[in-house]
């Protein structure tokens, strides 16, 4: 399959390489296929979530752990039958990247990881109703990923 994503050029993305969020995101409901990529010949600081529904809907994302941060997220039982999830070593989870202006770095958004199931290649946005973290601080401040822009 092809997407023409105006931020990335053209995407060839096979079937397999296809993660679906059976609920869409928060706001982006209509956007249920995505393909997760990083931008060639850099090393992966973070990942490009692209929708394949909506070509001008992309999202950045990394690991939590470039910002010392690390989850032990209890799902309920419709979560986990959502994406499928057995096997708790089957998830991987990842934070969406904001970047509230030009001048500003990336900053990572605790309250709402995702959480994809490795084997069925499914996931859902996890939001966290009394997470006390509003958005980690400048990544610069923690010195892991200071040159994401």
């Amino acid at each position: 399959m092809k997407i023409e994503s105006p931020r990335y050029g053209t995407l060839e993305v096979a079937p397999g390489n296809v993660i679906e969020f059976p609920r869409g995101l928060p706001g982006f409901e209509a956007c249920r296929r995505f393909s997760l990529f990083h931008p060639e010949g850099e090393d992966p600081k973070y990942f490009i979530l692209q929708s394949l529904d909506e070509a001008d809907v992309a999202f950045h994302v990394a690991d939590p752990s470039r910002f010392g941060f690390s989850y032990e997220i209890s799902l309920s039982d419709e979560e986990a039958a959502a994406i499928g999830l057995t096997d708790p070593s089957s998830a991987v989870v990842a934070v969406m990247l904001t970047k509230t202006g030009n001048e500003e770095p990336m900053r990572a958004n605790l309250n709402a990881p995702l959480v994809i199931n490795l084997a069925t290649r499914r996931g859902l946005q996890h939001v966290f109703a009394q997470l006390n973290y509003e958005v980690l601080p400048p990544a610069a401040a923690c010195g892991a990923v200071a040159e994401l822009d």
